[in-house]
């Protein structure tokens, strides 16, 4: 059987009627403040459909913008194409060089041997000249 002692332990860890009903009042009081700031911080439908239309609208611009921007950055195939077309100029540019180059320096090379086939020729008549005027007795000055 229960005693004193025990439904005082009871109470104090149980919840009383006391409890309970001063626990209904608060919560219906929450409940109350809740509703009530809910209320207020609702808008109306038309406020949120004008709200929803502007955040539509805002999107659409920032998308826009968005797209400009990537627009701008981004090469369209016009502008590759084009690109294509300069580089095979370019290239056709570069060939022609390089052909122009080996010309030249065929020439130089050519002009190399043919100064050396000169020098060779000029320093042998040099030679005969001076054998020449040994012979005939005569004396050159270079001045």
């Amino acid at each position: 059987m229960l005693d004193d002692q025990d439904i005082i332990k009871l109470q104090s860890i149980l919840a009383t009627k006391q409890d309970i009903s001063g626990l209904r009042t608060e919560l219906k009081q929450d409940i109350s403040d809740s509703q009530s700031t809910m209320l207020l911080t609702l808008a109306s439908k038309d406020e949120l459909k004008q709200e929803i239309l502007g955040l539509r609208t805002e999107l659409k611009q920032d998308i826009s913008d968005s797209q400009d921007k990537i627009m701008s950055v981004v090469a369209t195939r016009v502008e590759l194409q084009e690109v294509r077309k300069d580089m095979a100029d370019l290239k056709k540019l570069v060939q022609g060089l390089i052909v122009s180059t080996d010309k030249i320096a065929t020439a130089i090379s050519n002009l190399s041997i043919e100064y050396a086939a000169i020098s060779t020729q000029l320093s042998r008549h040099e030679l005969w000249i001076k054998q020449i005027a040994e012979k005939v007795g005569l004396k050159l000055v270079t001045e």
